[in-house]
């Protein structure tokens, strides 16, 4: 179990911790899924069909947490969302980023020069 896992259930046993977003957020992120315009953009840029199981668990786990503040439900929520972020840090910069500008930055553009 992770630093931040263990971090977010021993709040829980204090009575601090909150889920990382409203469950309502877990339902408009499903529903969002579900929606014929992202099925549709899904399928052409990933040629699959989007899978909408993690946000139903997600919103599973939000209300189940409201209920009953299940810790189950809380390290399904805290890992949920960890697994999210990595996912998303994952992906490499497309450009790679400069240190300085160019020596030549300020100089007049080509097609300036030719007039």
């Amino acid at each position: 179990m992770s630093l931040s896992v263990t971090r977010g259930l021993d709040m829980a046993v204090a009575g601090s911790w909150q889920p990382p977003r409203p469950c309502e957020d877990y339902r408009a992120e499903w529903e969002l899924c579900r929606s014929a315009r992202h099925i549709l953009h899904h399928y052409y840029v990933h040629g699959e069909q989007p899978d909408c199981r993690q946000w139903l668990r997600d919103l599973a786990s939000c209300r189940e947490w409201e209920e009953s503040r299940s810790p189950e439900a809380q390290r399904s929520l805290c890992e949920s969302e960890q697994t999210r972020v990595q996912a998303a840090q994952k992906h490499s910069l497309v450009w790679t980023l400069r240190q300085r500008p160019p020596a030549d930055w300020n100089l007049p553009l080509p097609q300036e020069r030719d007039k």
